[in-house]
């Protein structure tokens, strides 16, 4: 594997928070997620957190949010103001406001967010998104053995997130993961995991040389791209949110030829 284009010190970063959302989750009571695993709402490609009973507990979540904001001021001392600033403006409403921004992706929300607030524009969501993820991750950690598969098009069957990340494991079986909650699901090796084409004139590899354990998967039909990364070229595996954020090299690779981390849905007559 191609070292990192990412510096040590931004890896150093998000392995502190992986630790402290480690952390978190085990200050979680195992009953606040309650997974309602709806077999017809799965098929239509509806995530399991959409339907899940979750009880966030808002004291929690606004301790977490101190939490990553020491962290990130230990790192980016220059933020430490925007940090102070999140904590005196968010009161239960708009914690509860956040968290449902950050569970439908909403990134004007937290934009409009900052703008108004006079905040750097990635602060907020990355902050919602960060003490989010603990609780996906319960949700994922209890429904896993019950997701074998996907819906094309869908995202993860989990949380929703666009695909972007499969792993070779076993004899080349092509597992995709979510390096946002956690959860894994197959695939066919030669689909591709957005639209489902498995076309092999329109599916096809991108190499990179010098890299004989990555490769890209790209669809001519939807334009989508899928970073497939032999991990059992690997001594010890990283976690799916380390493994996506260490090959962005290769998601820079599939934008500059034109594909998306998310596919179109092709246009017919």
């Amino acid at each position: 594997m191609k070292k990192s284009v990412v510096s040590k010190e931004y890896q150093k970063l998000q392995k502190d928070i992986i630790q402290l959302q480690e952390q978190w989750k085990t200050s979680l009571d195992p009953d606040c997620v309650r997974p309602n695993l709806d077999k017809a709402a799965m098929e239509a490609g509806v995530p399991v957190t959409a339907l899940a009973a979750i009880d966030f507990d808002i004291s929690l979540f606004l301790q977490w949010i101190e939490d990553i904001g020491v962290l990130l001021s230990k790192y980016q001392p220059e933020i430490e103001t925007s940090m102070q600033s999140i904590k005196s403006l968010l009161d239960e409403e708009t914690a509860k406001r956040w968290i449902d921004e950050a569970f439908a992706f909403n990134y004007i929300y937290f934009a409009s967010f900052a703008e108004e607030n006079n905040l750097d524009g990635w602060i907020p969501q990355f902050v919602a998104e960060t003490v989010l993820r603990p609780y996906l991750q319960l949700t994922a950690a209890k429904v896993q053995d019950e997701i074998q598969h996907g819906v094309h098009g869908a995202g993860c069957p989990v949380c929703g997130e666009p695909v972007r990340l499969a792993q070779l494991e076993g004899e080349g079986k092509k597992v995709l993961h979510c390096p946002r909650c956690s959860a894994h699901w197959n695939d066919r090796r030669v689909a591709c995991s957005h639209c489902g084409n498995n076309d092999h004139e329109t599916v096809k590899i991108l190499t990179i040389e010098g890299e004989s354990a990555a490769q890209i998967q790209i669809c001519e039909e939807c334009k989508g791209y899928t970073k497939v990364i032999d991990t059992r070229q690997y001594i010890v595996k990283p976690t799916p949110a380390m493994l996506d954020l260490n090959t962005i090299h290769l998601d820079f690779v599939a934008q500059e030829h034109g594909y998306k981390s998310a596919g179109e849905t092709k246009q017919t007559n």
